[in-house]
């Protein structure tokens, strides 16, 4: 196999597998607090707590993906577009 093609067929393979994941899953976990939902703090003896409610996801532990959120996009820009 020579460069040029795994250059051209690598980045190809990883897109398609992103948009089938996009497909698939259109939430992953927040990555500000990793899924939890809120942040983790600890009290005086070194236990782990929850604290605050997350900002970024308000508690709810998901976020839509990017790819999910671009396909959205294009999809109500077409809807409204030929309407």
């Amino acid at each position: 196999m020579t460069p040029t093609f795994l250059a051209i067929t690598l980045p190809l393979i990883v897109t398609l597998c992103y948009v089938a994941l996009c497909a698939v899953s259109p939430f992953g976990n927040c990555r500000k607090c990793k899924g939890f939902g809120y942040a983790l703090k600890t009290d005086r003896r070194g236990r782990l707590r929850p604290g605050k409610t997350c900002r970024r996801c308000h508690g709810d532990r998901k976020r839509i993906r990017v790819g999910r959120h671009l396909f959205n996009v294009a999809a109500r820009i077409h809807r409204d577009g030929t309407r």
